[in-house]
């Protein structure tokens, strides 16, 4: 029973795990956290060894992707025991891969040790190449140390992928320069649709840009042919003709990616939610303490993934301009 695998109400195979290590963050980005955000208290976060053992009762139920986010997640102090507790799965071969997703500000200290420990390719949250721009949106953060640590990550054999958020009257005139750098840098590149997540001191729907006329925008200039290519993740990919590079599409808003969604998302306090855009979850952390065997925390989350809903319910509109959910993307894990 327990080698089963997590198959939801909807007949999709679930085998793809996001994991918050931590809900902290060096970085304040205006479209995810409020400058003064309250985070959790020590206590209620599961401890490093707890999560290797909630992660690992997943891969046994079949789970062959995992990623680490946060908030950042390399600011978790010791978090590279983790990762490279985790890394044993990959020499087992029941995970086919360990990736992360990072803002790059902790890279130039850790990309070395991540790729020894068996992670071959990262995300990174880059939303400009404008120093000034970066310091506003970020609130506080600094373009040239995320620069060094994609230096660090590209010296290391990392893959990487930039993943920016498009910003209405914020990036929306750089976003060919951030293809022509990525392609000169050898990235891949995701667009991502703000998403209504947690309140933030302002309206999404002033930042909110339709990535449909991002992409009619770009294919004026660009070669872009549509590709089958597939990471697990939400993004539809298109190849870019003049860099080689792909480009990928996030669509929560414009176009719902939920009919093949085979995710769920584990915060650090041992809270499954089942949908990033549903408030539905599950609490694994009383499971996973109330014995040493994995028994009932198996069933727990069988149980939870029997609630997977269909999709989301995202709206951002003037009438609608609360966000479809209270808690932040820092707290979900990206």
């Amino acid at each position: 029973m327990s080698n089963a695998p997590l198959i939801d109400p909807f007949d999709r195979q679930i085998n793809y795990l996001r994991v918050s290590v931590t809900d902290r963050c060096d970085l304040r980005c205006v479209y995810c956290m409020a400058e003064d955000m309250t985070f959790l208290p020590k206590a209620e976060v599961l401890s490093l060894e707890e999560l290797d053992r909630l992660c690992s009762a997943f891969v046994d139920m079949g789970v062959r992707k995992l990623r680490l986010t946060g908030g950042e997640p390399l600011v978790r102090k010791n978090v590279m025991w983790l990762v490279n507790r985790l890394g044993r799965h990959l020499k087992s071969g029941a995970l086919e891969e360990l990736t992360l997703t990072s803002n790059g500000t902790q890279l130039a200290k850790y990309a070395q040790e991540l790729a020894d420990a068996g992670v071959r390719r990262i995300n990174v949250s880059l939303d400009t190449l404008d120093a000034n721009k970066f310091a506003a949106i970020t609130r506080w953060g600094n373009l040239d140390q995320v620069l060094d640590g994609l230096a660090a990550a590209k010296q290391a054999g990392l893959a990487v992928k930039i993943n920016t958020v498009a910003l209405k009257g914020v990036n929306d005139d750089e976003l060919d320069r951030l293809l022509t750098w990525c392609g000169e840098c050898g990235f891949d590149l995701t667009f991502i649709e703000v998403m209504p997540m947690g309140e933030i001191g302002e309206q999404r729907i002033d930042q909110y840009l339709p990535l449909s006329m991002v992409r009619a925008k770009l294919a004026e200039t660009w070669t872009l042919t549509d590709s089958d290519h597939q990471t697990g993740g939400p993004a539809r990919y298109v190849d870019v003709g003049e860099t080689g590079q792909k480009l990928g599409f996030i669509t929560p808003l414009t176009h719902n990616f939920c009919e093949s969604c085979n995710r769920v998302r584990l915060t650090c306090t041992g809270t499954l939610y089942m949908c990033l855009g549903q408030d539905d979850d599950a609490d694994l952390r009383n499971a996973l303490r109330a014995s040493d065997d994995d028994a009932a925390l198996q069933q727990a989350i069988r149980e939870a993934i029997t609630r997977k809903p269909k999709g989301h319910d995202f709206i951002i509109d003037r009438r609608s301009n609360q966000p479809a959910v209270g808690r932040h993307m820092s707290v979900t894990g990206g």
